[in-house]
């Protein structure tokens, strides 16, 4: 008997959040500019969007000065990390279920999500 299906994170769901946790899990910080670019957000979307991440402790966000210049780093936590591991299993699951659900293609081989 297998247990109840891993459920996708709420705090993740939209795909602007999961794209800048998705960016900070291959770094172990990223400067605030590099995150905004990376992601395609405003100054101020990338803000309201890591406070709400650093409000469920998914992300710590430091401030700083690099010469004399004001910085902020993105870092995600070992809690945002191991959310967004979750997840990304959650989504795989959900995936590979409608996979077997779609079964075989005319030509006899799986479809791959998303191209039925």
């Amino acid at each position: 008997m297998t247990g109840p299906a891993p459920q996708p994170d709420p705090h993740l769901a939209t795909t602007t959040r999961l794209s800048i946790v998705a960016f900070l899990a291959g770094a172990e910080e990223a400067e605030f500019g590099a995150v905004r670019d990376a992601v395609g957000l405003t100054d101020s979307h990338l803000s309201k969007q890591a406070a709400a991440l650093e409000a469920v402790g998914y992300v710590q966000v430091r401030k700083g000065y690099a010469g004399r210049r004001p910085r902020t780093w993105l870092a995600l936590t070992p809690a945002g990390r191991a959310a967004f591991t979750a997840h990304v299993a959650a989504l795989n699951a959900i995936v590979a279920a409608a996979g077997e659900r779609l079964g075989p293609t005319p030509s006899g081989t799986s479809a791959p999500p998303g191209t039925r």
